[in-house]
């Protein structure tokens, strides 16, 4: 008795065909335009018949493995790496390193099977129904508009704490041109306050000049969030101020979404980045920086990178001397005190002593312009002339 069990039920249906062809049901020119093949074929396939019985419509490589599968030994190889070096990695990273470090040359799908089988990879499958949004086209230029943010995250993982053993978390502040989509800065910093950012843009003038726009979020240090201050467009941040003074146009955005571009920029890093760092065993914020600047921003950029619809740059380049003697007071945080009868300024938890300086008469009760510089330098201006001082120590204040 013949076993047909094996067969598909689009083969046991082809096999009825012949059949009926067989005993002369059909024709064999019904039988071929049935099974939309020719004549010959249907007489090749009652020869067959005959010869080989009905199993001959089964493919050959059924039950057997397949002629492209992966050699059991690098596929044992390919799980080893992926279970003890990359057990986090997603399937396009993975198959990267692999390729890189261990020259293993295999497609993103045969790693990713490989993961879903070892339990270290879950597609996604369903999908939460999207926000209909408008699309925004990127700007034409290099350096029209800038995308800046900042994240937190346990950027060194478990290799950066505390003195309580505690992972501390780092905050990467990142610009990111619109045009290119191209990262052109990343610090990590303590924090998104205002000197680490005024000196990231500080550095950032050095390095590429002063871009025509940055695209910024609502977070309170670049915008000024409290109800009586919206009322009134002239109150602006420290950093709004600075940007201002340094003819740098400020545009906000009104939800994560609007600055989509810095945001997935993100994503990437903490999956990326993290890793990287990871395999080069970096464990401090001043290698990690000298790490993104080094090695990470350029092979992202050639990775990630687009060419801008038109060319040109509209940075506007800085001189040496604006670099040191004049931006350094821009991004700063500036504050206003009163000199008091002992002629001292208190700033913080520091108390100034204000000396004689040439050139320059001291009262009571006259301001003065207090510049925190983002290396933690303090300057003192009256009436726009820097004043000489000393810190007091912690007993006389």
């Amino acid at each position: 008795m013949e076993n047909l069990l094996p067969m598909t039920l689009k083969q046991l249906g082809r096999l009825d065909v012949i059949h009926r062809a067989k005993r002369r049901e059909i024709t064999q020119k019904v039988a071929a335009k049935m099974l939309q093949v020719t004549d010959r074929t249907v007489r090749e396939y009652l020869q067959r018949l005959e010869l080989e019985g009905p199993g001959f419509l089964r493919h050959g490589l059924r039950d057997r493995p397949s002629n492209n599968c992966i050699p059991d030994g690098e596929r044992h190889r390919i799980e080893s790496l992926l279970r003890n070096r990359y057990p986090d990695f997603g399937p396009t990273f993975a198959t990267e390193k692999l390729r890189e470090l261990h020259g293993i040359e295999r497609n993103r799908k045969t790693v990713q099977r490989i993961q879903v089988s070892l339990g270290l990879w879950k597609p996604r499958r369903v999908r939460q129904q999207a926000v209909h949004r408008a699309y925004r086209t990127p700007r034409f230029t290099f350096g029209e508009l800038i995308q800046f943010d900042g994240s937190y995250h346990f950027w060194l993982e478990m290799r950066l704490l505390d003195a309580d053993g505690n992972p501390i978390e780092l905050c990467l502040l990142l610009a990111i041109d619109d045009a290119t989509g191209k990262i052109l800065d990343a610090q990590f910093a303590p924090h998104e306050g205002v000197l680490p950012v005024m000196g990231f843009w500080l550095n950032y003038a050095g390095t590429h000049g002063l871009p025509k726009s940055i695209y910024l979020d609502r977070f309170s240090t670049y915008s000024m969030n409290h109800g009586l201050a919206k009322d009134n467009p002239d109150t602006l941040t420290q950093f709004e101020r600075a940007a201002k003074e340094a003819g740098v146009e400020i545009v906000h955005a009104h939800s994560p979404q609007g600055k989509g571009r810095v945001e997935r920029a993100f994503g990437t890093l903490q999956d990326r980045l993290v890793k990287e760092m990871r395999l080069a065993g970096i464990s401090t914020v001043e290698s990690a920086n000298a790490f993104l600047r080094e090695t990470f921003i350029p092979d992202f950029n050639r990775r990630f990178g687009r060419e801008a619809a038109k060319r040109g740059n509209l940075h506007r380049r800085i001189s040496r001397k604006e670099l040191t003697e004049v931006l350094p007071y821009v991004f700063c945080r500036r504050e206003q005190r009163i000199i008091r009868n002992d002629f001292t300024i208190p700033f913080k938890k520091d108390r100034f002593q204000l000396l004689p300086t040439p050139r320059l008469h001291l009262r009571p009760k006259e301001q003065v312009d207090v510049h925190e510089l983002p290396d933690g330098n303090i300057r003192l201006l009256v009436r726009g002339k820097a004043a000489n001082y000393h810190a007091l120590p912690p007993t006389a204040r």
